[in-house]
């Protein structure tokens, strides 16, 4: 490979990064705040089409209420998709459009809600026969949308699992377990790697550490909080991330 090569990818692996980063700096300053002991953010380098597996921080002391909980949980999701907002919408300006070629086959991104939207507010919508063609640091924030949704899954203790707790409490893993059955037949008839992921899940485990006191109440505030992280894991899910053209 080229040096040449390689300095053009220096914007898609900032972009990339630089989203990660924000994700996993949200749970950690969310911690700093509350006082709880956590580590700074992992990377995971892997031979992926991103060339890693994600970031992450590690928790080192209880969570004091459920408060604190869903503020830790949503805090990482919300600093990530604050930073891919903006990814795209300067992908999508550098991008064109090209001729759609029915011979041709490929490995091709599922585009979540919030990629149609962005294209809509940004004029970007392909005339007919013609497809867009994205910039790299839009393949970035794609990514950093993905692993939005992935986190918020309300199982387990994923992000969204941490907010599922915080907001309903005992019937937390019965949440887990409907989402995780649902995953089934997403990987059935859409996209295989649901299925892994959810045996993933079942590995790590369904259920939820307390809080040193579950008692202490939300506030309007961390349910609207909530509700937030709802309308992102809409806006960033897509059934069939990967597919062949």
């Amino acid at each position: 490979m080229s040096p040449s090569s390689l300095v053009k990818g220096i914007p898609f692996s900032l972009a990339i990064m630089t989203i990660l980063l924000a994700h996993e700096m949200g749970h950690y300053l969310t911690c700093r705040y509350y006082g709880i002991q956590a580590t700074l953010p992992y990377f995971i380098p892997a031979p992926t089409l991103v060339g890693t597996m994600g970031a992450f921080i590690r928790i080192k002391s209880p969570i004091q209420h459920r408060a604190a909980l869903l503020e830790v949980g949503i805090a990482g999701p919300i600093a990530g998709f604050v930073f891919a907002i903006p990814t795209l919408m300067i992908a999508l300006a550098k991008s064109g459009f090209t001729t759609i070629d029915p011979s041709a086959s490929g490995f091709e991104l599922g585009e979540p809600l919030i990629f149609k939207l962005m294209e809509a507010l940004m004029g970007k919508i392909p005339p007919p026969g013609m497809e867009i063609n994205l910039h790299p640091i839009g393949i970035a924030a794609w990514f950093g949308f993905f692993a939005t949704a992935l986190n918020l899954l309300p199982v387990g203790q994923l992000d969204g699992g941490h907010v599922a707790y915080a907001l309903f409490g005992p019937i937390h893993k019965r949440i887990s377990q409907a989402f995780l059955f649902t995953l089934i037949p997403l990987g059935i008839f859409y996209w295989q790697g649901w299925l892994m992921w959810s045996t993933v899940l079942l590995f790590i485990g369904l259920r939820h550490p307390i809080t040193l006191d579950d008692t202490v109440p939300l506030s309007q505030r961390h349910v609207w909080l909530g509700w937030f992280g709802l309308a992102m894991f809409i806006l960033c899910f897509t059934p069939m991330p990967f597919y062949i053209n």
